[in-house]
Protein backbone atom coordinates (compact mmCIF):
# COMPACT_ATOMS: atom_id res chain seq x y z
CA UNK A 1 0.00 0.00 0.00
CA UNK A 2 0.93 3.49 -0.74
CA UNK A 3 0.33 6.85 1.50
CA UNK A 4 0.41 10.13 -0.83
CA UNK A 5 0.19 13.39 1.48
CA UNK A 6 -1.33 16.42 -0.14
CA UNK A 7 -1.82 20.30 1.27
CA UNK A 8 -4.93 21.30 -0.38
CA UNK A 9 -5.40 25.44 -0.99
CA UNK A 10 -8.90 25.45 -0.67
CA UNK A 11 -12.45 24.04 -2.00
CA UNK A 12 -10.42 22.59 -5.14
CA UNK A 13 -10.31 19.47 -7.58
CA UNK A 14 -6.49 18.46 -7.21
CA UNK A 15 -5.61 15.58 -10.22
CA UNK A 16 -3.91 12.98 -8.85
CA UNK A 17 -3.27 10.35 -11.91
CA UNK A 18 -0.14 10.70 -12.00
CA UNK A 19 0.73 9.34 -8.08
CA UNK A 20 -1.33 6.46 -8.88
CA UNK A 21 0.21 5.77 -12.09
CA UNK A 22 3.89 5.67 -10.22
CA UNK A 23 2.03 3.81 -7.37
CA UNK A 24 1.36 0.91 -10.03
CA UNK A 25 4.62 1.58 -11.63
CA UNK A 26 6.14 1.09 -7.97
CA UNK A 27 4.41 -2.41 -7.37
CA UNK A 28 5.29 -3.86 -10.19
CA UNK A 29 2.09 -5.33 -10.50
CA UNK A 30 1.15 -6.36 -14.20
CA UNK A 31 -2.76 -7.17 -13.89
CA UNK A 32 -4.86 -6.40 -11.12
CA UNK A 33 -6.49 -3.49 -9.99
CA UNK A 34 -5.55 -0.22 -8.28
CA UNK A 35 -8.18 0.64 -5.04
CA UNK A 36 -7.42 4.51 -4.05
CA UNK A 37 -9.03 5.56 -1.15
CA UNK A 38 -9.66 9.18 0.82
CA UNK A 39 -9.87 8.49 4.24
CA UNK A 40 -11.89 11.84 5.24
CA UNK A 41 -15.36 12.86 5.36
CA UNK A 42 -14.79 16.17 3.79
CA UNK A 43 -13.17 15.49 0.91
CA UNK A 44 -13.64 12.90 -2.00
CA UNK A 45 -12.03 11.32 -5.44
CA UNK A 46 -13.50 10.73 -8.44
CA UNK A 47 -12.70 10.62 -12.47
CA UNK A 48 -13.55 13.38 -14.43
CA UNK A 49 -12.04 14.56 -18.03
CA UNK A 50 -9.16 16.73 -17.84
CA UNK A 51 -9.44 18.00 -21.47
CA UNK A 52 -11.12 21.58 -20.41
CA UNK A 53 -9.79 23.57 -17.59
CA UNK A 54 -13.41 24.91 -17.77
CA UNK A 55 -14.85 21.90 -17.38
CA UNK A 56 -13.03 21.85 -13.87
CA UNK A 57 -15.11 25.40 -12.85
CA UNK A 58 -18.54 23.26 -13.93
CA UNK A 59 -17.50 20.86 -11.78
CA UNK A 60 -17.02 23.01 -8.69
CA UNK A 61 -19.74 25.28 -9.48
CA UNK A 62 -22.38 22.99 -9.49
CA UNK A 63 -21.08 21.15 -6.22
CA UNK A 64 -21.80 24.09 -5.15
CA UNK A 65 -25.12 25.16 -6.28
CA UNK A 66 -26.46 21.42 -5.04
CA UNK A 67 -25.19 21.45 -1.81
CA UNK A 68 -23.80 25.41 -0.96
CA UNK A 69 -22.51 26.07 2.16
CA UNK A 70 -25.02 27.05 4.61
CA UNK A 71 -25.51 28.14 8.26
CA UNK A 72 -29.19 25.76 8.78
CA UNK A 73 -27.41 22.30 8.52
CA UNK A 74 -28.10 20.29 11.62
CA UNK A 75 -24.61 19.20 11.89
CA UNK A 76 -23.17 21.88 14.10
CA UNK A 77 -19.80 19.88 15.00
CA UNK A 78 -17.79 22.13 13.14
CA UNK A 79 -18.45 25.03 10.30
CA UNK A 80 -20.97 25.16 8.01
CA UNK A 81 -18.10 24.20 4.86
CA UNK A 82 -17.54 21.32 7.24
CA UNK A 83 -21.44 20.04 7.39
CA UNK A 84 -21.88 20.89 3.63
CA UNK A 85 -18.64 18.98 2.57
CA UNK A 86 -19.72 15.55 4.69
CA UNK A 87 -22.78 15.64 1.80
CA UNK A 88 -20.43 16.87 -1.01
CA UNK A 89 -18.16 13.58 0.20
CA UNK A 90 -21.15 11.37 0.27
CA UNK A 91 -22.09 12.13 -3.33
CA UNK A 92 -18.73 11.74 -5.04
CA UNK A 93 -17.56 8.98 -2.84
CA UNK A 94 -14.28 8.71 -0.97
CA UNK A 95 -12.95 5.61 -2.84
CA UNK A 96 -12.77 4.12 -7.00
CA UNK A 97 -10.77 1.30 -8.27
CA UNK A 98 -9.26 1.22 -11.44
CA UNK A 99 -8.49 -1.73 -13.61
CA UNK A 100 -4.72 -2.47 -13.84
CA UNK A 101 -3.43 -4.19 -17.55
CA UNK A 102 -0.03 -4.75 -18.59
CA UNK A 103 1.03 -2.74 -16.35
CA UNK A 104 -0.71 0.26 -16.60
CA UNK A 105 -3.75 2.15 -15.41
CA UNK A 106 -6.82 1.07 -17.99
CA UNK A 107 -8.09 4.55 -18.15
CA UNK A 108 -9.18 6.92 -21.32
CA UNK A 109 -6.85 9.18 -22.78
CA UNK A 110 -9.08 11.99 -21.58
CA UNK A 111 -10.24 10.87 -17.81
CA UNK A 112 -8.03 11.42 -14.81
CA UNK A 113 -8.23 10.83 -11.39
CA UNK A 114 -9.13 13.92 -9.07
CA UNK A 115 -9.21 14.58 -5.19
CA UNK A 116 -11.94 16.48 -4.56
CA UNK A 117 -11.36 19.54 -1.58
CA UNK A 118 -14.79 20.18 0.24
CA UNK A 119 -13.61 22.15 3.70
CA UNK A 120 -9.92 23.28 2.92
CA UNK A 121 -6.99 24.41 3.01
CA UNK A 122 -6.19 21.20 4.90
CA UNK A 123 -3.41 18.63 5.47
CA UNK A 124 -4.70 15.48 3.65
CA UNK A 125 -3.76 12.04 2.83
CA UNK A 126 -4.99 9.05 0.61
CA UNK A 127 -3.98 5.65 0.08
CA UNK A 128 -3.37 3.48 -2.58
CA UNK A 129 -3.46 -0.27 -2.88
CA UNK A 130 -2.17 -2.20 -5.24
CA UNK A 131 -3.85 -5.82 -5.73
CA UNK A 132 -2.27 -8.41 -8.32
CA UNK A 133 -4.90 -10.95 -9.97
CA UNK A 134 -4.28 -13.83 -12.23
CA UNK A 135 -0.94 -15.15 -12.91
CA UNK A 136 2.35 -14.04 -10.86
CA UNK A 137 3.73 -10.45 -12.13
CA UNK A 138 7.30 -11.85 -11.74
Amino acid sequence: MYTFYLETSGNKLFEITEQVEEAVKRSGVKNGIAHVFVPHTTAGISVISRMDELGFLDIEEEMNRLIPTRIDFKHQFDTPSDASGHVKSMLAGVDASFIIDDAELAIGSSQGIYFFEFDGPRKRKYYVQIMSLGESDE
